[in-house]
């Protein structure tokens, strides 16, 4: 009788769900603020809440989007060159006001590599010495300002022009830089 009981216990603990399922501090991160962001956008623009304007507002925003926020795109099949859609698994919830978290949370057990998108680390360009940097780090730069070194060869060529585009693109770093 006992046995029968305490076999019970365990099958009754086994089958209810944990906390498992939770995101853990800094996970999804490029999840929850893209479309956090995008939640955002939808209500500064009273768009309707329906599953279908949901959907066209978020092709229309990834349409935009650059690095990670792409690769996000393209992992729910918001791009044209995605290869899976999984878009009305944000669409749908979203059109039913469910928290950010709880959508990236259905994601991340669909397809657990949209967790595992982080942002790159931004470089204060006010105090980072570039001729520490690599070259891949220097190109990042000019990449996200939208620009792009053609005829740089040496890493001399991508400070110059950094440093060329820094009043345009970061005003105050350009200010603050004076050892160059």
């Amino acid at each position: 009788m006992w046995c029968l009981s305490g076999l019970s216990v365990a099958l009754a603990l086994a089958l209810v769900p944990g906390p498992a399922g939770a995101l853990k501090e800094g996970e999804c991160e490029v999840c929850m603020t893209f479309l956090g962001k995008f939640y955002q956008q939808l209500q500064d623009d009273n768009v309707k809440f329906t599953s279908s304007d949901i959907e066209k507002a978020i092709i229309r925003s990834c349409r935009d989007a650059k690095g990670k926020e792409n690769r996000f795109c393209y992992y729910i099949g918001a791009t044209s060159d995605a290869a899976t859609k999984i878009i009305n698994e944000v669409s749908k919830p979203l059109s039913f006001h469910v928290p950010v978290e709880k959508i990236c949370e259905k994601l991340k057990k669909k397809d657990s590599q949209i967790c595992e998108l982080k942002y790159d680390k931004q470089l204060d360009l006010t105090t980072v010495d570039l001729k520490k940097l690599k070259v891949k780090d220097l190109k990042k730069i000019l990449e996200e300002w939208g620009e792009s070194c053609k005829g740089c060869a040496e890493k001399s060529d991508f400070i110059r022009k950094i440093t060329e585009l820094m009043p345009k693109y970061a005003p105050a770093a350009a200010r603050a830089r004076t050892d160059l």
